[in-house]
């Protein structure tokens, strides 16, 4: 299994994006009004994602005693990783569409000027996500992994 690039989230990112701004420019008016604080189930996830993080890092290097790491488990949470920083991106374009949808418009319409906050918050959520899901797929790499380093990097070597 090979780690998270940066390319396919930024890919992902960017047609959401595009679709998303099509979608805002053509629907926005029959839309009901964005709520402020919508990007906060990111920001939930993010958080449970970077503490999941921090617990299987430490028991993967076999840290105070910690009980070792199933397989399925690693795996499980690599999975979760994956997928989120997945949906972090898709969620990222989508709200900075809606963003850039809105901003020009916040001066003329009332609804764009109350879903400003929204989108901006979305964004932020969008990117602690993005960070969390990372930092999760990164601690769940073992110790001897020695994939996806620079070139002439090793575990015991001094720098």
């Amino acid at each position: 299994m090979h780690f998270t690039r940066a390319r396919d989230l930024v890919v992902a990112g960017l047609l959401a994006a595009g679709v998303g701004y099509i979608l805002f420019s053509t629907f926005y008016a029959d839309l009901p009004r964005i709520p402020r604080y919508a990007g906060f189930t990111l920001l939930v996830l993010a958080v449970v994602e970077a503490v999941l993080g921090g617990s299987l890092r430490s028991r993967i290097r076999h840290r105070d005693g910690a009980r070792p790491v199933q397989a399925l488990t690693a795996a499980r949470a690599v999975a979760l990783a994956k997928a989120s920083s997945l949906l972090g991106a898709i969620m990222f374009g989508v709200w900075l569409a809606l963003l850039a949808y809105v901003l020009p418009r916040r001066l003329d319409l009332t609804a764009a000027a109350s879903d400003t906050p929204g989108a901006v918050i979305g964004i932020g959520c969008s990117v602690l996500l993005i960070g969390a899901a990372l930092y999760l797929e990164w601690c769940c790499r073992t110790p001897d992994d020695q994939e996806n380093q620079p070139p002439g990097y090793r575990s015991g070597e001094s720098a």
